[in-house]
């Protein structure tokens, strides 16, 4: 399987919180391909620059360090975004769909939201 982490997914998997059973060893386990947006990093680097995370590392690095793959942001990407129905508002989520619908991942998430969009879905 071919997971995309939600940014919240990806601070609580490095922080070892509040993701369900399900996620953790889907995440943990080797046969699947667990992939990090370059949009995630961006989110919460912004979050944090606002004070409204408390980020002590670096996303990137530690998602590499966990053997994570970075998936960069495309024109193809951002054209699939846009377009998307406006079941939500935040853009750094409607681009996490629209690169799990292109790419053909699962992403992992605990927004309720992301149901309403058809994209396979793992809950966090």
């Amino acid at each position: 399987m071919r997971l995309l982490l939600d940014t919240h997914v990806l601070i609580w998997w490095l922080g070892r919180e509040w993701l369900s059973e399900r996620a953790t060893s889907a995440i943990a386990d080797e046969a699947n391909q667990v992939l990090v947006s370059a949009a995630s990093v961006w989110e919460a680097e912004l979050k944090a620059a606002r004070g409204n995370l408390d980020l002590r590392v670096d996303l990137a690095a530690e998602a590499a360090d966990n053997g994570f793959t970075q998936i960069a942001i495309t024109s193809e990407h951002a054209i699939a975004a846009a377009r998307l129905p406006l079941h939500h508002g935040d853009p750094f989520d409607r681009m996490l769909v629209a690169q799990a619908r292109l790419e053909r991942l699962t992403l992992v998430s605990r927004d309720a939201a992301f149901a309403a969009y058809d994209v396979d879905l793992l809950a966090a």
